[in-house]
């Protein structure tokens, strides 16, 4: 290692190292353009593409497509792992998918007309395909290379890994707040242009990489090119071939849902046949360590199908049926309750941070399989206090506010249970030699959750339609949601009597 890599690598900010919070900043902004854009997403295409947002058939068609946009955002995740692995390295990876998201959010903004024979649905479905490809060739890398920042066995890591979650989530809090306003700003009539909201997303996401580029010094040799792939020879064949992948996932979002649905499952499929083939001829440590990750793989697929109907049904949810949070003569937007969730993660980051800390100093640190049950715990019981309200709501179907309030509040103390420590676990349980391809499963498990969770939306959607009253198309919903509380209690139980077995598969990794 050079001297120059040593005094980086020997670097500390508030006990971690430095690099650690450049990646914070790149990924605050990134998040920034992907949440901005989300929280408007299934709004515009129902209110621009579908009908209208008063129609419970053009919500379904929305949830569809919102479902399978956000299913092949992940799903790219695992051939941006294996790029950075194999030819790009993590530094240049990342900046080349923030460039393609970003051409992604501006394409969205097109107005309505004719583009080279092109109609303006044409443009913004192949901006979401941009947007997609950036998206694999971002998140998974950033995430992997936050994890090298830590020798093996670092206690710091599972802390890093919740700092870092809070730069994703100071993002996604402020987003869609901006976003909205921006949109509400620049729109007429009292109808906000939610084109504007996607500019100012695309924006997010150039400064980003402006935060990325100015700082990469401090990460030392950390992403660095392998061996042999230095120069722009590779950048220009990944370029050119993010150029050629593009239209085939903008086939896949023109296809019904139900053929990316099958595409996923496969995919999905596959890479647990190649991971179990992979432990398999592994020595037995890392054969158990592996059998582990298969199993929490499944669980978080399971886990952000009930999660993710926040930017989906949740989404319809707070603008159709829910009573606002009115101070005075002002209302709170329905957009922004796309901003509580990360704002209660920004507020209880720290806590969960300094509890798992505590807690191991004690000896109490519950497993991490043990944190997987209690989120799924949460998922379910979030879904419950939401039905609680749907119990209780008017004759008009309209539910007060604080429910939803109180089902984000459940969620994020499960969400902090679960994903930030899945983040630091699959750099504990991969092979050295595959992180990478091991973090784009992660999000491949991801994509399924979301794929399934626009499948129950649209469940909720059509369950909705088919009601004759307006109480009856929000007793809908609670039919719906009934199925979440169900599914997250039972698996959260059955995994927390079971998290002794499984944590003696990983072989000490916690």
């Amino acid at each position: 290692m050079s001297q120059a890599s040593d005094k980086a690598a020997e670097s500390t900010v508030l006990g971690h190292p430095a690099g650690l919070f450049v990646l914070f900043f790149a990924e605050l902004w990134e998040r920034f353009c992907y949440y901005g854009m989300r929280a408007l997403l299934a709004l515009y295409i129902a209110q621009q593409f579908f009908s209208t947002l008063s129609s419970e058939e053009g919500q379904a068609q929305a949830s569809a497509s919102y479902g399978g946009f956000t299913a092949l955002v992940y799903a790219l995740g695992i051939f941006g792992g294996s790029i950075a692995d194999r030819v790009l390295g993590y530094r240049r990876t990342i900046v080349l998918g923030g460039l393609f998201m970003a051409l992604g959010e501006f394409m969205l903004m097109v107005p309505a007309g004719n583009y080279l024979g092109f109609d303006q649905k044409q443009v913004f479905f192949y901006g979401l395909s941009m947007l997609i490809v950036g998206n694999g060739l971002f998140k998974p890398n950033i995430s992997s290379l936050v994890g090298k920042l830590y020798k093996q066995g670092d206690p710091r890591r599972d802390g890093g890994f919740t700092i870092f979650y809070m730069g994703i989530n100071i993002g996604a809090a402020i987003a869609p707040v901006f976003c909205e306003r921006f949109a509400a700003y620049m729109g007429s009539d009292g109808q906000p242009d939610y084109r504007y909201g996607f500019a100012l997303a695309g924006a997010g996401m150039l400064l980003g990489l402006v935060c990325f580029g100015l700082f990469t010094r401090v990460l030392g040799d950390k992403g660095l090119p392998p061996a042999g792939k230095e120069g722009f020879g590779p950048i220009a064949m990944v370029t050119l071939g993010g150029l050629i992948v593009a239209p085939g996932v903008y086939m896949l979002l023109a296809l019904k849902e139900d053929v990316v649905g099958y595409i996923l499952y496969a995919s999905f499929a596959a890479i647990l046949v190649f991971l179990i083939s992979v432990a398999l001829k592994e020595e037995l440590q890392q054969r158990e360590r592996l059998f582990a990750l298969i199993l929490l793989l499944v669980l978080n697929c399971v886990f952000w199908m009930g999660f993710e109907q926040a930017g989906n049904s949740l989404n319809f949810f707070a603008k159709k049926q829910l009573s606002p949070l009115t101070l005075g003569s002002w209302s709170m937007p329905a957009e922004w309750w796309q901003s509580v969730n990360a704002v209660l993660i920004v507020l209880f980051g720290p806590v969960f941070s300094w509890l798992w800390v505590a807690l191991d100093k004690r000896g109490k640190n519950p497993p991490i399989p043990a944190k997987f049950g209690l989120g799924f715990l949460g998922m379910g019981l979030g879904f419950l206090v939401i039905n609680q309200g749907i119990g209780s709501a008017s004759s008009a179907g309209m539910v007060m506010w604080y429910f939803l309030l109180g089902l984000y509040l459940v969620h994020t103390l499960a969400e902090l249970c679960l994903s930030p420590v899945g983040l630091s676990m699959v750099t504990k349980l991969a092979p050295g030699r595959m992180t990478g391809m091991v973090m784009g499963s992660w999000f491949i498990s991801i994509a399924t959750g979301n794929f399934l969770a626009g499948k129950v939306s649209t469940l909720a959607a059509t369950k909705a339609g088919a009601a004759s009253d307006a109480l009856g198309k929000v007793q809908a919903y609670g039919e719906v949601f009934s199925y979440m509380v169900y599914l997250g209690v039972g698996l959260g139980l059955a995994v927390i009597v079971l998290s002794r077995l499984i944590n003696k598969w990983m072989h000490g990794v916690k």
